[in-house]
């Protein structure tokens, strides 16, 4: 199904994508569901327990109170669903990842990247108990 796409609530970012870091660990899940496009809320849970072969999950409460604090902060866009939702339920809300979110979720990324190396220097995989 193909949506218009009018995003009514873009925010501009403000400051650049190291000014966030670290992102709450919540956020920082979003982002990563919202790599391939948009999704409501609910495809938003469903992802995440996807690309993690269901080793994180995200409940409710703690997703929609990450994706008002990422539109407030510009990292993701929203807009309504459409008027024929065959849902049942009220109208989605559909959120998509904004430039500014690629470059936050990169910039944490290399942070976390920088973490594993000093971890992996200091053997902390290969169960060595220097």
């Amino acid at each position: 199904m193909i949506f218009e796409m009018n995003y009514s609530q873009i925010r501009m970012p403000t400051g650049t994508p190291d000014t966030l870091l670290p992102l709450k660990h919540s956020t920082f899940r979003v982002l990563l569901a919202l790599a391939d496009g948009e999704l409501h809320g609910y495809a938003v849970m469903q992802a995440l327990s996807e690309i993690t072969g269901g080793r994180e999950t995200i409940l409710p409460g703690t997703l929609y109170a990450a994706l008002a604090r990422m539109v407030d902060d510009g990292m993701i866009e929203t807009r309504e669903g459409p008027a024929d939702d065959s849902s049942g339920g009220p109208k989605r809300r559909y959120y998509r990842r904004t430039e500014f979110g690629r470059a936050v979720a990169r910039a944490e990324s290399e942070r976390l990247r920088a973490l594993l190396e000093i971890a992996q220097a200091q053997n902390i995989f290969s169960g060595d108990t220097k």
